[in-house]
């Protein structure tokens, strides 16, 4: 494979929509922090599952010979709030999108390379990634205190998609990159839940240092909480809803659009 496929395919991906792509070794994604987390703990974490009718992962079920996850990220404006408004159980229209550029990037990579290309769920179980830890290990951002992927370009205002490739390109992550270190930590201020104010997970627990906020204190329990109130709000049953597939690019309106909490975003002086 020519050197140079890797930085192609990450053009392409850029000339098709995305805003930033980057490559991940998939070995080392399989050891990355969320997913260790998920095979020593389950599903079920903070007193929450949010896989309704899961209550094990025994395992990753990805292909065999996937050997490299190409991770695109599309900058999500807070211009635009539409994006991620949740609109039935076809999803969001940034999410939609997220699937064109996905669809049609591994098109080209079948075409041009002749690399098998998968993709992915947007779900564990069902074959998907942990993509903040794939976005990671591709060199797009770091894991920021409000638990999301913080970008030097975009801060946090970004939404991901990822494939895998049967070929294994030379990774583009991770970077030197940490704008958190010594933040004040508007985004831990500004949530409506107190999400961040405890201490969840620690170290011994789950045997690994790195954990969600950084030190553990993100609580999945109580931001749920705060999307549950926004579901109430637009009067939808989102457990419901998810009952059908909702991963399908052509987006119908519904009577009802679900306008999800985003303040820790905008709270980041991160890309703005």
């Amino acid at each position: 494979m020519v050197p140079n496929t890797a930085k192609q395919i990450i053009e392409k991906a850029k000339e098709l929509g995305a805003s930033n792509a980057g490559i991940a070794n998939v070995q080392l994604l399989k050891k990355s922090p969320s997913h260790a987390i998920i095979k020593k703990l389950g599903m079920e974490i903070d007193g929450i599952n949010p896989y309704k009718g899961i209550s094990n992962f025994d395992e990753i079920k990805w292909p065999a010979n996937a050997k490299s996850a190409l991770v695109i990220a599309v900058f999500h404006p807070k211009e635009k709030p539409e994006l991620d408004w949740w609109t039935g159980l076809k999803g969001t229209t940034g999410n939609s999108e997220l699937i064109r550029i996905n669809k049609e990037l591994a098109a080209w990579i079948e075409e041009k390379f002749k690399i098998k290309t998968y993709k992915l769920s947007y779900f564990i179980e069902k074959g998907g990634i942990y993509l903040k830890d794939a976005a990671i290990l591709a060199g797009i951002g770091c894991l920021g205190k409000n638990n999301m992927l913080v970008t030097p370009e975009f801060g946090p205002k970004i939404r991901l998609r990822a494939l895998f490739m049967e070929e294994e390109l030379t990774p583009t992550g991770p970077i030197v990159f940490d704008p958190c270190s010594d933040c004040e930590e508007y985004c831990k201020k500004v949530c409506p839940q107190n999400a961040y104010d405890n201490i969840i997970l620690s170290p011994p627990e789950v045997g690994q240092a790195k954990l969600p906020g950084r030190d553990g204190c993100f609580s999945r329990a109580k931001c749920m909480i705060q999307m549950d109130k926004n579901c109430e709000e637009a009067g939808v049953d989102i457990y419901k809803m998810q009952k059908p597939a909702i991963d399908i690019g052509d987006i119908e309106k519904t009577k009802h659009s679900i306008k999800y909490c985003r303040l820790c975003e905008f709270a980041c002086p991160i890309g703005s």
